[in-house]
């Protein structure tokens, strides 16, 4: 640990970054809350009235909300590993190993340099990374869930099976244990316990909340398990009984969820229950939110919340995250706390890793040369600054996608050798219904963007070739089941 404390020192060094905020308007301490498989158009204040979401609503008002916040996507079904730890690191997609399922010494986490600075680095929930990077990260912790989601055999959201932190990393049997208790529920009271020990109170930490909802299965406790009314949920614009053609993962596990043609009423069902789930963690947010509070902590927090991926739920015939349509690459996302404008909203692009360079900037922190991802930080004091210009997404070795900041975004396929193009105009057809891409009208648009992409690629380390007609699935490639 002395060495690593000791490279991370050098590396911090040789990328020094100052903010723009004064030190006296800056929070000290880090609370990230992470949700799982939540899209972006799940939050009543961003116009969706049929959701109930008053915590976070409350949470957007204090502070900034990206509405245009995105994950860069997995080469594989399990979109949340690549998602978390390009969140905690601040690397992109293409240079994590295996997709971030094993953390290297080299990509050193936020968490990691915090722990140098003297903060109790504390985490409960879920961790579908390995063992060893996440005893890296944290000192302190509560429940911790391995594993990418709770399958009802080993308990469900119900009765998560779930290990106690252990400080030597090693996780022994006697460790593990299904819980009595829904998991939103134990994790919140996890943090909120933490938050009421004098350990939080006497130093700086980072604190991170990792939920597992609302991702399936999706049984709310009974609270909220008739909260919505599935007749009275309005079909998505863009619902498909199925998808028009095969984008390379139809069978994953998500897709199986519901069989197939998809029906409206079993879409209303299912989004019913999905809301379901995201009230009751919305209830479970706002205890926390109530914890700092009550310490008298939240004036010296601050506070991020996001999504790991979206979710079709119905949306192009699809149900999963394993595609590259908006429901599923954009996230919620706030920022709140000292030194961010309230009740803003930035409309501009933006990754899950830029978070942990944003922090690095806001706490006056030098990053680490593995961080990748860009901060936001400029944007607290001039909403309008553009951070990026586009967006680039990775599914698989058979899709890619870009979106430029005119409002056109297109997606490029290869499934088994037939190639498929689509093009949308996402300022006239937020839905992604029309394909313009087989319009001669748009094919100036269709190749500056192949262009526009193909440099995106470059940029972002992507090794595939879609300038040759092979490029493709990769022969015996796993997608990981889609947990």
């Amino acid at each position: 640990m002395k060495n690593r404390i000791i490279l991370i020192s050098l590396l911090l060094l040789s990328n020094y970054s100052f903010a723009q905020i004064k030190k006296k308007d800056k929070a000290q301490n880090i609370l990230v809350i992470l949700s799982d498989d939540q899209s972006y158009n799940t939050l009543s204040i961003l116009g969706n009235k049929e959701i109930h979401t008053p915590n976070l609503d409350r949470l957007a008002k204090e502070g900034m909300l990206f509405s245009q916040a995105h994950v860069m996507g997995g080469h594989q079904g399990a979109i949340c590993i690549p998602s978390r730890v390009m969140l905690l690191t601040g690397r992109y997609i293409n240079r994590l190993p295996g997709d971030g399922g094993t953390i290297p010494d080299s990509i050193i986490s936020l968490p990691e340099v915090l722990r140098t600075k003297g903060y109790t680095t504390y985490h409960t929930g879920k961790w579908h990374s390995d063992k060893p990077a996440h005893h890296r990260f944290f000192s302190d912790g509560g429940d911790i869930f391995f594993g990418g989601m709770h399958f009802k055999d080993d308990g469900g959201q119900e009765h998560p099976t779930v290990y106690k932190y252990d400080p030597s990393g090693l996780y022994p049997a006697s460790l593990k244990r299904k819980s009595d208790t829904f998991s939103t529920q134990l994790y919140a009271e996890n943090a909120i316990n933490f938050l009421n020990s004098t350990k939080a109170k006497s130093q700086p930490f980072f604190c991170y909340v990792a939920f597992t909802s609302p991702h399936d299965p999706r049984t709310p406790p009974p609270a909220y398990q008739n909260k919505y009314k599935a007749a009275s949920i309005s079909v998505p614009a863009n619902f498909l009984p199925q998808h028009p053609f095969d984008n390379g993962d139809l069978k994953v596990r998500d897709e199986k969820l519901l069989p197939r043609p998809l029906t409206t009423e079993a879409v209303q069902n299912e989004i019913a229950l999905y809301y379901g789930m995201i009230s009751e963690m919305d209830f479970q947010v706002g205890r926390i939110l109530d914890a700092l509070e009550k310490n008298h902590l939240k004036e010296n927090t601050l506070i991020v919340f996001a999504g790991d991926n979206g979710l079709a739920v119905g949306q192009h015939g699809l149900l999963g995250k394993q595609n590259l349509y908006e429901h599923s690459i954009r996230v919620p996302m706030i920022i709140a706390g000292k030194g961010v404008p309230k009740g803003t909203i930035y409309k501009g692009f933006n990754y899950l890793s830029d978070i942990s360079p944003t922090i690095y900037n806001y706490l006056d922190i030098p990053q680490p040369n593995s961080v990748e991802g860009k901060s936001l930080l400029p944007v607290f004091n001039q909403p309008n600054v553009v951070i990026r210009k586009n967006i680039y997404n990775v599914y698989g070795n058979w899709s890619r996608s870009i979106k430029s900041e005119d409002g056109f975004k297109l997606i490029v396929y290869n499934v088994n050798g037939v190639l498929h193009t689509q093009l949308f105009d996402l300022k006239k057809d937020k839905w992604e219904k029309t394909d313009l891409a087989n319009k001669p009208a748009y094919s100036k648009t269709k190749e500056s963007l192949r262009s526009l992409l193909i440099n995106e690629m470059k940029v972002t380390h992507d090794n595939l070739d879609i300038t040759k007609p092979d490029w493709g699935r990769l022969k015996g490639m796993k997608t990981n089941g889609g947990e």
